[in-house]
């Protein structure tokens, strides 16, 4: 058994490892069953395990659960199909249609990559649709096509007050994520994806299933006192906001755009999508090589106590991938019970 990669899960007790193919097979079952066609619980099964298998534990496996009770309740439509559209002032939006936000967000880079080809650059939004998974996912791919890539999501408030604004108490934003891609050096393309708050909120049901604890500062409670209990949250608490004002600024500029610029946010949130032909600047084999001395020069940086080696972004995700379909996924087993019981469910 492989050792269990850095998590933001704090004593989430013992854990069991499951075979990708294992995985993806009771994920499919329970996807099914909520009334997804064949194919959408497919490509949702994939994207989570995948997701699991790069560490990213919050947009993982564990989110199957939160997918069906949504599909259940009528949240997320599961016959949904997402389709490109124009606005009447000319702007591409993708419809999600009111469906899992997966299938709709690949949809949407992959057009912006093509657009973003024949024009060196392309803009596109993307609405009303369900949660849309580990967003490096598909900005990796973007950048594997030699373009780089912003995505920008915001909006939706009055469904998702998560986070409290800097000096604040109160959760008011959403968790607003960001993910820039840009193609790389040898190993690969550089993605930084990352949440406007301290957490995820995917990692808040993550504790919750696994019955762990988060990291301290990274909550506080209906009081505003510092708390790492998800419980504490979900009795009216808040996530904070990543590196206070920093974070809290990124996530009030995503407001602006996501809300403000592309109108009232349905299910969830909206996105924003930025393609940029890298090719249009320099030439491919030039650019690969000065972003390769970059990159080694950070990796060849001395690490601090405590830290085996300076990772660049992308790179652990990778690396914890090719891991994981050779030693199998770490699951939390009570959460891995929860899933075997929906699946068992008839």
């Amino acid at each position: 058994m492989s050792s269990v990669p850095p998590s933001k899960l704090v004593d989430a007790g013992p854990r069991v490892c499951v075979a990708l193919d294992e995985a993806h097979g009771h994920l499919s079952v329970i996807l099914v069953r909520a009334g997804c066609t064949a194919a959408v619980a497919t490509e949702v099964a994939s994207h989570l395990v995948d997701a699991s298998a790069s560490g990213v534990e919050s947009h993982g496996i564990m989110r199957v659960l939160q997918y069906e009770d949504q599909f259940r309740t009528g949240y997320m439509r599961p016959d949904a199909v997402a389709r490109i559209v124009q606005t009447p002032r000319g702007a591409t939006e993708i419809d999600g249609g009111g469906g899992i936000g997966i299938p709709a967000m690949r949809l949407a880079v992959a057009h912006a990559v093509v657009q973003a080809k024949a024009n060196a650059i392309a803009a596109v939004a993307v609405r009303n649709l369900g949660h849309t998974g580990r967003l490096g996912a598909y900005a990796e791919t973007a950048a594997e096509a030699g373009c780089v890539v912003i995505i920008i999501g915001g909006g939706g408030r009055e469904n998702w007050r998560q986070v409290a604004p800097y000096g604040g108490r109160r959760a008011v934003l959403p968790t607003n994520p960001y993910c820039l891609a840009a193609p790389g050096g040898d190993r690969g393309p550089v993605v930084a994806d990352f949440a406007t708050s301290m957490l995820a909120g995917g990692w808040l049901y993550a504790a919750r299933s696994a019955g762990a604890r988060l990291p301290e500062g990274a909550l506080i409670d209906s009081e505003g006192q510092p708390s790492n209990d998800p419980a504490d949250y979900f009795r009216g608490g808040a996530i904070l906001p990543r590196g206070g004002p920093m974070g809290y600024g990124l996530a009030v500029m995503a407001e602006m755009i996501c809300e403000a610029m592309l109108g009232p946010a349905t299910t969830e949130v909206n996105w924003l999508i930025l393609a940029l032909d890298s090719t249009r600047h320099r030439e491919e084999a030039t650019r690969h090589a000065v972003a390769e001395q970059i990159l080694a020069e950070l990796r060849a940086c001395p690490p601090v106590e405590g830290n085996a080696a300076v990772e660049v972004p992308g790179e652990r995700e990778r690396a914890r991938r090719a891991a994981a379909q050779r030693d199998g996924l770490q699951i939390p087993e009570r959460t891995w019970q929860q899933i075997l019981a929906r699946t068992m469910n008839e």
